[in-house]
């Protein structure tokens, strides 16, 4: 089987990619901006004719869009999230109309959730960022496409390799930074809100299953823990695994792309149904992977 992944270096095509290549008689495609990319492929700002002529000459079976951005203004989400997806979709009709596509979605694109309520791939989307809203723009344009065609709505991803652009990763960042030192005092935004943390290695496992399991699927499925976890209680778990002797203070602040954002639960049924997919990793144990992967930081300088 021959499958390609876009955004193979990021953090989530990474685990993608590695969960692929213990997968018996498949043949890996890498494609990106990276030097290492088998197929040089920016959907930011590729043409579809030119992109349809790369999809040709792999002649994928089936694709896995791991590209996406998280940070930058509305233009620069607008040109992963949304036209990304869109120039895809036109490629893969004209080049390999009959491959799987994957598209990793986000649960941002559900927008604020009703406390104790877990949405379904049938509520109703209202996103209140411009990552939310570009997101649930390629979720459309792949579910409109009329290709085999499914979006993998992903919660909040969590455990080794975490980027330092997410709050899980910045964390540990800091918490790798202060080291032992009792007097270290790490200071952070509002810590109230709720969240859906799923391990990194259960989301390439869910996208593998997707891209691989035979005969249709919905065009949607929620990828979480199925559990609401307060932010507080990660950092703290993490600050225990660290072996922190500090304290954390939080000054009320946050983030814009969260703070409208109290609440976020996914029902993760309908995964369980169509994929036989259900999560493996606890929350403390993506942690400790977490933090067994956060690199050193030398004496007065910066991780390399």
């Amino acid at each position: 089987m021959r499958i390609l992944v876009l955004g193979f270096t990021g953090y989530l095509g990474g685990h993608v990619v590695e969960h692929l290549r213990a997968l018996p008689g498949a043949r890996v495609f890498g494609g990106g901006r990276s030097p290492a990319a088998e197929l040089d492929i920016d959907l930011a700002t590729a043409r579809t004719d030119g992109l349809a002529k790369t999809l040709a000459s792999a002649a994928p079976d089936a694709v896995i869009n791991c590209a996406g951005s998280t940070d930058g203004d509305a233009v620069t989400l607008a040109e992963v999230n949304s036209r990304g997806p869109a120039v895809l979709c036109a490629a893969l009709r004209e080049a390999a109309p009959s491959a799987r596509l994957v598209q990793l979605g986000s649960a941002a694109e559900y927008g604020p959730g009703t406390p104790d309520t877990r949405v379904t791939e049938a509520s109703a989307t209202r996103p209140v960022t411009p990552y939310g809203a570009t997101k649930l723009a390629g979720t459309v344009t792949v579910t409109a496409s009329g290709l085999d065609a499914v979006v993998l709505r992903v919660g909040n991803p969590v455990g080794p390799g975490a980027p330092p652009t997410g709050l899980p990763g910045r964390i540990a960042g800091l918490l790798r930074a202060a080291g032992p030192d009792p007097d270290a005092v790490i200071r952070l935004g509002d810590l109230s809100a709720y969240r859906d943390f799923v391990d990194v290695r259960d989301v390439a496992r869910a996208a593998v299953l997707a891209a691989t399991s035979p005969g249709p699927l919905p065009h949607v499925l929620n990828i979480g823990s199925g559990r609401a976890v307060p932010v507080r209680e990660l950092v703290g778990t993490l600050a225990r695994t660290a072996g922190f002797r500090g304290r954390i203070e939080e000054d009320g602040g946050g983030s814009a792309r969260s703070g409208a954002v109290s609440w976020q639960c996914s029902d993760i049924a309908a995964a369980g149904d169509s994929l036989d997919w259900r999560p493996s990793y606890a929350l403390e144990e993506s942690l400790a992977a977490l933090w067994a992967a956060t690199p050193l930081r030398p004496e007065g300088g910066r991780a390399p």
